[in-house]
């Protein structure tokens, strides 16, 4: 099983990106999916999170800028990020809690990351 981040990039504040992430391999289910993000020199640290009933949280600073969905005919979890700041420069990375074909277990993937630049 892998997770396939995309969608990062350079963008001046203000601006608007939309990140994908799409699961791939020997897939029966997928559970909670997330974003999480990791400034240089920081900590990484949780972005959004989805439920398989769409349940949504998020953090704070996130709230009202920030929009995660999925589509699960497609594996695929995303985030729309609008005004985007300069701090909200970092490595984005997908992460999700996939149940295998065989073994029937629930094991927790994460993505490559994808680089967003927001600049000033």
């Amino acid at each position: 099983v892998q997770l396939q981040a995309s969608g990062g990039g350079l963008v001046q504040a203000g601006g608007s990106l939309r990140l994908s992430c799409v699961a791939s391999g020997s897939i029966f289910s997928i559970n909670t999916m997330g974003w999480y993000r990791q400034a240089p020199g920081k900590q990484r640290e949780m972005v959004a999170g989805i439920t398989t009933t769409g349940s949504t949280n998020y953090a704070d600073s996130m709230k009202g800028r920030f929009t995660i969905s999925r589509d699960d005919a497609k594996n695929t979890v995303y985030l729309q990020m609008n005004t985007l700041k300069p701090e909200d420069t970092a490595v984005y990375y997908c992460n999700a809690q996939i149940m295998t074909l065989v073994p029937r277990l629930e094991y927790n993937y994460w993505g490559q990351g994808t680089q967003v630049t927001v600049s000033s």
